[in-house]
């Protein structure tokens, strides 16, 4: 059973949106930095801002790259990786080229993860693959986590929020079962309530991306019988 400390420490806490004024980015940072939240995830733009704002807290930078469609180059995603790193990042969410995918170009999928996730892992950084399962048929999430199986990632993830679905228990099994212990799993998209986030955990994830922290833990305390 995990304890409320724990479970804060496995969210990564997310503002993505467009329109965020400087002011939310600050909340953001400090709501993570008082409730013990493992990151929060924004676009890469505003992590040298972000990382000001934490520099004395415990609290990681998530920097989201490609965001949100994947429709860059290598080439790109990889100056975008270094750059954020260069900024503070802490770690980096990116997301798969997911038109060479459909097209079956397996060998341009691995290529991506190999580059972005050698440039991390050089740099001491943390890296995560988000898949945006609700545009994969099962066969292909299965082939991209083969192959996140032999580059190893630090995470595969589900999506990114912004899709036209979130993350599901059914993909966070076949995620976990393929890769069997090489990467760990990310859960992100619709995570709203201690129920499915603790079903999250129940398949397989190790990490929740959500905006939603304070409800999943107000679900959690009432769950526990302690007050939020």
């Amino acid at each position: 059973m995990l304890t409320r400390t724990e479970l804060a420490n496995m969210f990564d806490y997310t503002l993505l949106k467009p329109n965020a004024s400087k002011n939310d980015f600050k909340k953001l940072c400090m709501d993570a930095d008082q409730n013990g939240f493992k990151m929060v995830a924004i676009n890469s733009c505003q992590v040298q801002w972000c990382k000001e704002l934490l520099k004395d807290s415990p609290v990681h930078i998530g920097a989201a790259i490609g965001f949100p469609l994947g429709q860059t180059t290598i080439e790109v995603k990889v100056f975008e990786t270094e750059d954020a790193i260069k900024n503070g990042a802490d770690e980096i969410d990116y997301v798969i080229n997911i038109t060479e995918l459909k097209e079956g170009n397996l060998a341009y999928i691995k290529d991506e993860m190999r580059r972005i996730v050698e440039v991390c892992r050089k740099a001491h950084v943390l890296s995560k693959v988000i898949f945006e399962n609700c545009y994969l048929s099962k066969d292909e999430i299965r082939e991209v986590s083969l192959i996140a199986k032999e580059i190893k990632p630090d995470f595969i993830k589900t999506s990114t929020g912004f899709g036209t679905g979130g993350a599901t228990i059914e993909d966070v099994l076949l995620m976990k079962n393929t890769v069997e212990g090489a990467c760990q799993i990310k859960a992100a998209g619709g995570i709203r309530d201690w129920a499915s986030c603790k079903a999250m955990f129940e398949a397989g994830a190790t990490r929740i991306g959500t905006s939603s922290s304070f409800e999943i833990l107000r679900g959690f305390d009432e769950e526990m019988g302690s007050s939020f």
